[in-house]
């Protein structure tokens, strides 16, 4: 086995942690990126908004593959909340 077989082998249980953390935390950790995003926009005053916007659906989105395992088809999509009864 390699060095990098071996590395991937240690490293497969904190993998598994860290994308079950994300999908408890997903919605909290979304809104604080939304919050960041908000803050740095303000103190640059604009001035880099389109990278501030860039960087915060980057990380949304991958904060969506972690959370999510995406399957080889593409990300699986969160789970719907049943419909309201009225």
């Amino acid at each position: 086995m390699g060095l990098l077989d071996t590395l991937k082998a240690k490293l497969a249980p904190a993998k598994e942690k860290v994308g079950d953390l994300a999908q408890q935390h997903e919605g909290k950790i979304g809104q604080n990126l939304d919050k960041v995003a908000k803050a740095v926009d303000s103190k640059t005053k604009g001035k880099y908004h389109g990278q501030i916007e860039t960087g915060r659906s980057k990380a949304k989105d991958a904060l969506g593959k972690i959370a999510h395992k995406d399957a080889p088809g593409g990300p699986t999509p969160p789970p719907t909340p049943p419909p309201a009864s009225s």
